[in-house]
């Protein structure tokens, strides 16, 4: 089974973007991509902002009745 992780290799170092593998020992293939000013801090939101963010109804399903979607065609 292969999964993919992101990581930034700097100075023989590797630095996850994305939660390590939790593995002792594995083979691994590396693919170079061009380098990029991609940071390697997990960016935050704004102190203004953080946390007021709020979901209205079920993520899955419309937020509108059944009978609203014909008159949004």
């Amino acid at each position: 089974m292969s999964n993919t992780y992101q990581a930034i290799y700097e100075n023989g170092q590797i630095k996850w973007l994305t939660e390590a593998p939790s593995v002792k020992s594995a083979r691994i293939i590396v693919t170079v991509l061009e380098q990029t000013t991609v940071s390697s801090k997990n960016r935050t939101p704004s102190a203004t902002i953080a946390g007021k963010g709020k979901t209205f109804g079920d993520i899955i399903s419309p937020i509108v009745d059944d009978q609203d979607w014909e008159c949004l065609k």
